[in-house]
């Protein structure tokens, strides 16, 4: 288990995320992932599937794994009343909500 030195913590919502430090402080300056939406050598896998699922893929093919806390509620409105965009990778939330839009007339509304 990895745990981040208070130095590099930080009160920004986008920066202190756990996923931006993994970014900023691993993936991008060690492994050199300069974008992980497009770099080939990532890959994401839904909280929901488990430890086992991250295991699975690092025998299959993959050679490291990375788990993080999920993303609070209080994080995300953070960034959202900051007025920011989450980061790549950060925004799987259990349950998901049905997909689609439901919209409907309001009685007596003209077509």
């Amino acid at each position: 288990m990895l745990s981040a030195r208070k130095k590099i913590l930080s009160q920004d919502p986008v920066e202190g995320l756990d996923v931006s430090l993994l970014q900023n402080y691993l993936l991008g300056p060690v492994l050199g992932v300069e974008d992980p939406r497009t770099d080939p050598r990532l890959d994401f896998i839904g909280g929901i599937r488990g430890f086992r699922a991250l295991e699975e893929r690092c025998r299959e093919e993959m050679r490291i794994a990375f788990a993080l806390h999920p993303t609070s509620i209080r994080e995300l409105f953070a960034v959202a009343d900051a007025d920011r965009l989450m980061p790549p990778k950060s925004t799987w939330f259990e349950p998901k909500l049905a997909s689609g839009l439901f919209i409907h007339r309001i009685s007596g509304a003209q077509e």
